[in-house]
């Protein structure tokens, strides 16, 4: 189970706990003992399946109304497992949260129903706080292990683990590679680790574009307002203002659209039977699963197609969502493209590749200072030429 007591309990333990931190205020805990023993990859390797073919009410909550696997409740599942493959290689004495989604990238498409193979291992963990959690999605033939073709998805988790009672980030036990395959595997999360660690030295909240990039968003600007006879919206109502310059005969192509009209947004309260295992905070599979169906929403609204899933580029959880807070989620077409064809392929234009960012950011009830919460990379196909931004 996700959650180990009712709501009504950890409620009840909640005000035990500030009752008798105010009565013990002054006085130190000895700091509890951690076991830091190097671990190896199948110390923490785990295995769920989900036998859909035969319990037709547990496939109930696994099929969208096409009767096909509705991704959004196998990411929850994912998170989960995550969290499973954490608290394997930490032991309980930890804190583990997810802090980020590194990637899932769909390997097979899967149509109809058929019993699933979740499964994953903790692949890098150098002894800090954080480590990284490969999974993968496989089909399960009947009395058979999942071969090569039958895995359906991977995707890595990064959790991080933390002092429960300070919440501030502690070392963990590091990996022990015992073999040529191991140190392979541990090679590629070190990649991952290095080229995660350099994207964020890059994000325009702390570094402004280079060169190259402002000259591309100068050309964007020069090539909006060249759209003779056009207006956008300003913020203040019932005001437009030109962008145009009346000297230049540009139209804006008809297949062209302003990015901000693409937009989906969602709000909602984050209810306790969403939270995490430990009780205040909601589940991030949760948070993951919503936005993914908004992203989903927004490119069928855009494309007026249904989209076929392909990937989920890195996307960090900023700051965690707490029970009884507002939710609000904001979808935009950020990137439209030709899929380009393989080496074996004659080129299409019946095929766009459509990317959507989700940002996340929560309130609490009263409505005080807004905190991001996140922002979600999603990529998608739709079988058709669409509009560009």
């Amino acid at each position: 189970m996700r959650v180990r007591i009712p709501w009504i309990q950890a409620l009840q333990q909640q005000q035990a706990d500030q009752l008798n931190k105010q009565e013990n205020a002054g006085s130190l805990d000895a700091p509890k003992e951690r076991d830091l023993t190097p671990k190896k990859m199948s110390d923490s390797y785990h295995r769920i399946v989900l036998p859909l073919l035969q319990n037709p009410w547990l496939s109930d909550n696994y099929l969208n109304v096409n009767g096909n696997i509705r991704l959004g409740t196998l990411f929850m599942d994912l998170d989960a497992l995550a969290g499973v493959v954490a608290y394997k290689h930490t032991g309980e004495r930890f804190m583990t949260v997810t802090a980020a989604v590194d990637r899932i990238t769909i390997q097979n498409r899967v149509t109809g129903l058929c019993d699933l193979e979740l499964s994953g291992k903790v692949t890098f963990a150098t002894g800090r706080s954080s480590m990284e959690v490969s999974l993968q999605v496989a089909r399960l033939p009947a009395d058979q292990k999942p071969k090569p073709e039958d895995v359906i998805l991977t995707c890595a988790f990064t959790m991080v683990s933390l002092d429960p009672i300070t919440k501030k980030p502690v070392n963990i036990a590091p990996l022990r590679l015992d073999t040529a395959e191991e140190k392979r595997i541990f090679s590629i999360g070190q990649q991952n680790y290095d080229a995660k660690k350099a994207l964020s030295k890059i994000n325009l909240r702390k570094q402004a574009p280079n060169d190259k990039e402002s000259d591309l968003i100068h050309a964007m600007w020069l090539k909006q307002i060249e759209y003779h006879g056009q207006h956008h919206h300003t913020q203040t109502p019932n005001k437009l203002i030109s962008l145009s310059d009346p000297s230049t005969p540009a139209q804006k192509p008809p297949n062209t659209i302003y990015m901000d009209t693409t937009r989906l947004y969602n709000a909602q309260i984050m209810q306790p039977q969403n939270r995490n295992r430990h009780n205040f905070m909601i589940f991030g599979g949760y948070l993951l699963k919503q936005t993914f169906e908004l992203a989903f929403s927004c490119v069928a609204s855009f494309s007026h197609t249904r989209p076929v899933f392909i990937g989920l580029d890195p996307s960090t959880f900023q700051n965690p969502v707490p029970v009884g807070s507002v939710l609000y989620l904001t979808a935009t077409i950020a990137y439209t493209d030709e899929e380009p064809a393989s080496p074996h392929q004659q080129p299409t234009n019946d095929v766009t590749r459509v990317q959507v960012r989700v940002d996340s950011k929560v309130r609490n009830v009263e409505h005080g200072e807004a905190k991001p919460t996140g922002q979600f990379n999603y990529t998608f196909l739709v079988e058709k030429q669409v509009s560009e931004q």
